[in-house]
């Protein structure tokens, strides 16, 4: 199915937020669509996933590790990384360690299916359906730049996603918090050349059902 051959549009229209270089740890990485790439554009990936038939095509593409992360350790332990990509995947209690595995300016981007997703085919079962608002909560302490739940097509399903960055501490809020941000879903742009990146979109939004916006107070962070 295409959709699980090329990288998610969401892991594509939000990457520009990873630093230049940075590391990724790609969670449930599967066949590698994302750390490829990835790691086209120069950073540099690490992947973890239990099945080892799907790895052994990723070898030399970066560090990949065969492990069970739901009964296991985390492999990752005590490391920290510019961005954790997660898509098509959820074990509630590895919820904490994903978060808490970002580096300082370092970016969750994560997307998953929904509940609601069971009137359209797999998954069905509400383990692995994010119930609402749930990867708002997960994301609770970091900065979310961007958050979506509602349906996709092609093929039809219902997804919850994010984007959320770790603080930056020396780096001021633009905004301070309890301000509105200003009512546009355009897709955040880079700044000039040579100035970072991280935590410079427009104004972030939260969505609800993709293409209704509401809004709640935020900050944002980064260099004007």
């Amino acid at each position: 199915m295409e959709l699980f051959l090329n990288p998610s549009p969401w892991v594509v229209r939000w990457a520009h937020l990873i630093a230049p270089g940075g590391s990724v740890l790609d969670v449930a990485c599967g066949g590698g669509r994302h750390l490829r790439w990835l790691a086209e554009r120069g950073f540099r990936v690490a992947g973890v996933d239990r099945d080892a038939s799907v790895l052994a095509a990723l070898h030399g593409l970066g560090r990949i590790v065969q492990a069970d992360i739901e009964d296991g350790p985390w492999p990752f332990a005590g490391e920290t990384f510019d961005a954790v990509v997660v898509t098509n995947y959820l074990w509630r209690a590895l919820l904490p360690t994903l978060t808490a595995s970002l580096a300082e300016g370092g970016v969750l981007i994560y997307e998953t299916f929904a509940l609601g997703n069971e009137a359209f085919g797999k998954p069905s079962n509400p383990d692995f359906l994010l119930r609402p608002g749930e990867l708002l909560e997960a994301c609770r302490g970091l900065h979310v730049v961007a958050y979506e739940d509602g349906l996709l097509d092609a093929p039809m399903r219902r997804v919850q996603r994010i984007v959320a960055a770790q603080e930056v501490a020396s780096k001021a809020p633009l905004v301070q918090e309890g301000l509105l941000t200003r009512r546009t879903t355009r897709r955040p742009e880079p700044t000039a050349r040579g100035r970072d990146r991280r935590f410079t979109p427009r104004r972030p939004a939260v969505t609800v059902g993709f293409g209704q916006p509401h809004w709640v107070p935020i900050r944002t962070r980064g260099a004007p």
